[in-house]
């Protein structure tokens, strides 16, 4: 029998009234650290869990003995510490959804620091993806076309183009941006 580590640490962590953020804090990790083991995109090692539990705290043998009801309505709501970021060197991706099964979109906070891109290489996958820019100054560039954007203006197109993107201004760039298949 399998035990699904993420969803007990979940339904543990509510349980006993902590946010990841709160349970991040105590344990001396990072809130995406939690939210990447509870998705189970991270399967930590023994040593590693026991360290989560100790912030609860819990005995790693009451954690997998302890009867948890699997009563919880479908989740839709996405706080912004269940968001996890996947980003990079200026770029942070925060995905809101993460973890929920048969995903057919990714949705996504997006906010890259002055100066910062997604790289020298354009991106090309399947799809579509659109967004609109919240914050800042976009340099969106598809194919050979260059585009400036600015807060509320958005953009729309086939993923499959390729495309970069880059913050031109002094300040943060926020974009809200959607893309289908998911591609994170």
């Amino acid at each position: 029998m399998s035990i699904d580590v993420g969803a007990r640490l979940r339904a543990v962590r509510k349980l006993r009234g902590f946010s990841q953020r709160e349970l991040a804090k105590r344990v001396g990790v990072t809130n995406s650290t939690i939210s990447l083991i509870e998705q189970n995109r991270v399967s930590p090692s023994v040593g590693s869990l026991k360290k989560v539990l100790d912030g609860i705290p819990m005995a790693l043998a009451d954690f997998f003995t302890l009867e948890i009801e699997s009563d919880e309505p479908e989740r839709f709501v996405y706080k912004v510490e269940e968001q996890p970021d996947l980003g990079n060197e200026g770029v942070q991706y925060f995905m809101i959804g993460s973890g929920r099964p048969e995903r057919q979109m990714c949705i996504m906070r997006e906010i890259m620091a002055p100066g910062s891109d997604t790289g020298e290489e354009m991106l090309c996958h399947d799809g579509e993806e659109g967004g609109v820019v919240v914050q800042g100054a976009l340099e969106l560039t598809v194919g050979d076309r260059v585009e400036l954007l600015g807060p509320g203006e958005g953009y729309y197109f086939e993923s499959s183009r390729p495309h970069r993107f880059r913050n031109v201004g002094d300040d943060e760039l926020v974009i809200v941006s959607a893309n289908t298949p998911p591609s994170f």
